[in-house]
């Protein structure tokens, strides 16, 4: 983020209301085109891949609007006490109260899944809102990632402790081990794509390594599997692993982005 302070809205009632900080560039150019970025589980807004984007956008005359999700960054809240559901209000309340005109959403991760989601709840219940998603870009998309990803590769010992403590410290290749809550995956079923038919009736791009542990590409694969409507396009990278922020790797995303910016076309500008 720089020397940039960021402004933070209020999401929530009573207790359960979280601050949550932003950083909204406005877009430089006509038509105004504008990148909204999700980030993955444990990353924030000021993560490799975000300020790249930023930078990206800056460069190219895009609007950015980047965030931190409640425990993660500079937003309030204990990471602890997250869930899939909390998060997606986030996004949400971020996309309708801090961006104008068309977005383009670029999730990372589990920020893929919240793409997803924000766009089948926009779909359903703000169309208006929905109408300014021109396209998604999904790195490495961990979809029902609580479910599939966490709790169906759990070991018994790893479920034990979810059952009796309600944590399991999930050992990490990145660095401190994830603490993964009872509550998390409980909550998380309450918004799983579950394998259902979506059309989501846009563009839609996903970047994958070959070499992803923590996503493996069959996950990515069986996501192709039940998107529908014929406007999602797969890039499968060979020697890529799961944080795709090599330069090789940006570059795929920043010229993934153009393509979608440039078919883009004439959207609402609420």
């Amino acid at each position: 983020m720089g020397d940039r302070e960021p402004q933070f809205l209020r999401v929530g009632d009573g207790g359960a209301t979280r601050r949550i900080a932003y950083l909204a560039d406005p877009p430089a150019k006509e038509p105004p085109v504008s990148l909204f970025w999700l980030s993955g589980y444990r990353s924030d807004m000021a993560s490799t891949k975000a300020a790249a984007l930023a930078e990206f956008a800056r460069q190219k005359g895009y609007g950015c609007t980047r965030f931190d999700y409640s425990g993660h960054g500079v937003s309030s809240g204990r990471f602890e006490d997250g869930t899939i559901g909390q998060w997606l209000a986030e996004a949400e309340a971020v996309f309708r109260r801090a961006t104008r005109g068309p977005q383009i959403i670029v999730g990372s991760s589990m920020g893929g899944w919240i793409a997803l989601l924000l766009l089948r709840r926009l779909l359903r219940e703000a169309p208006a809102e929905a109408s300014r998603m021109a396209g998604l870009v999904l790195i490495a998309p961990a979809w029902d990632m609580t479910e599939e990803l966490m709790w169906k590769k759990f070991d018994a010992a790893a479920r034990t402790d979810l059952e009796q403590t309600g944590v399991y410290n999930q050992p990490s290749e990145y660095g401190e081990p994830y603490a993964i809550t009872r509550g998390l995956i409980e909550e998380g079923r309450e918004h799983l794509l579950a394998r259902r038919p979506f059309d989501p009736g846009r563009p839609v791009v996903i970047l994958q390594g070959a070499l992803d542990a923590a996503v493996p590409i069959a996950h990515t694969r069986e996501l192709m599997g039940f998107m529908k409507g014929g406007g999602v396009v797969l890039h499968e990278i060979a020697d890529a692993e799961h944080r795709l922020s090599r330069p090789e790797d940006l570059t795929l995303l920043f010229a993934s982005i153009e393509q979608l910016a440039d078919r883009a076309g004439p959207l609402p500008r609420r």
